[in-house]
């Protein structure tokens, strides 16, 4: 078998301690990949030394959610063993300068060997998803390894939006930074979101990082309010701005490929919108909303273009690894079971539940998306 699932419901440190120790004495165990939920409470002080105590490599992240057994939870631990050793390395300081982080990704495509690794290899990222330096990752990413083997992954933490150490590496924790695992697996991967245009295109004529200022040269919230107040019929006056603002994100056009989705988090003090990743100044985006049906849809979808990229036999047994936006469970509530089932159909899936996905199906250009679902398809080389 490729993978196998150990899920532990508590959450506790202690609990997800005893599991990893045992798996770290198997000899037919050669990684552990833990996805942990948020809700679990960790902190460095109690999982530091279970991390650093373990021989087997170890990797992974701390989310607002993990998906097992075909739901979303908010407690546990999900422990995926690897029959094949990874190559872990770890990035940090994100939110520092753009340079530091484009030689740290140099020095690890270098160690690795980017251009003669194998050509089979899928490449799984985990980053701090509220560190401001995720667009300079990603783009480094790029440059250094190529889209000849595909890069999947997602943004950790919290849902509270409040900065803490929440990636899990042999080290123990870590905050503002990034992961890099590289899997000997080949994979087929698939991206698709199911949100809609409901608006003309607008040029973000002022943008700093991830604060969208001024769409056409007005006060971004002012124009953002009156488009989505008129489409829905709901005020900001009377609704918390997350509750209304999750139905209705932007989309930015890339030519021939998915519209990348950008999610307003929060209004800033001079009617900024905060959004999840960056915008660029310049470039153009049109109001997005969709429905619980199109977003269910679009997870079929992603599953379907998966199987059609993957470079092997897709009836055969792997391993499905979803990453999917926490956004798209706050808006599909008691439907999310079925946005499982439908990007799962009828494979064992696996995954998290982030703040952003990150994404390149082997042909299209690698990014940092919102509010979308991303499947893997894994399977031993």
């Amino acid at each position: 078998a490729l993978m196998h699932q150990r899920y532990e419901p508590s959450g506790s440190v202690s609990a997800f301690g005893r599991m990893a120790v045992e798996l770290d004495g198997r000899s037919d165990v050669h990684g552990l990949l833990v996805l942990a939920c948020d809700g679990n409470g960790w902190t460095r002080e109690e999982v530091d030394p279970v991390l650093s105590g373990l021989r087997t490599p170890v990797f992974g992240g701390i989310f607002p959610q993990v998906i097992f057994d075909g739901l979303n939870r908010e407690r546990g631990t999900l422990v995926v063993t690897l029959p094949v050793h990874p190559r872990i390395a770890v990035i940090g300081g994100l939110s520092g300068p753009a340079r530091e982080t484009e030689t740290q990704v140099e020095a690890v495509a270098d160690a690795w060997g980017a251009e003669s690794a194998d050509p089979y290899g899928t490449l799984l990222v985990f980053v701090d998803g509220l560190s401001s330096g995720i667009a300079t990752l990603v783009q480094s990413l790029f440059f250094c390894f190529g889209l000849e083997r595909n890069l999947v992954g997602g943004g950790a933490g919290s849902l509270s939006f409040r900065k803490a150490p929440c990636l899990i590496t042999p080290e123990g924790l870590v905050e503002d930074g990034a992961l890099l695992a590289h899997l000997p697996f080949r994979s087929g991967v698939g991206v698709a979101h199911g949100w809609t245009p409901v608006s003309h295109g607008m040029k973000v004529t002022e943008a700093d990082r991830n604060v969208i200022r001024t769409l056409d040269w007005r006060p971004a919230f002012q124009v953002y309010r009156e488009l989505v107040e008129a489409h829905s019929g709901r005020s900001f006056d009377d609704t918390p701005f997350f509750d209304l603002a999750k139905g209705y994100p932007f989309g930015i056009n890339r030519l021939g490929a998915e519209v990348v989705v950008r999610d307003p988090l929060m209004v800033d003090d001079a009617q900024g919108l905060v959004c999840v990743g960056e915008v660029p100044t310049g470039s153009f985006v049109k109001l997005l909303h969709g429905t619980a049906d199109s977003l269910i849809a679009a997870a079929g979808r992603a599953t379907e273009l998966a199987k059609a990229s993957a470079p092997f036999n897709t009836e055969s047994h792997h391993t499905a690894l979803f990453i999917d936006c926490i956004s798209r469970v706050l808006f599909l509530g008691d439907r999310m079971e079925q946005e499982l089932a439908a990007a799962a159909a009828g494979r064992p899936l696996f995954g998290a539940l982030t703040l952003g996905e990150i994404a390149n199906s082997g042909r299209d250009y690698l990014e940092f998306y919102n509010k979308t679902a991303v499947l893997a398809l894994l399977a031993e080389s």
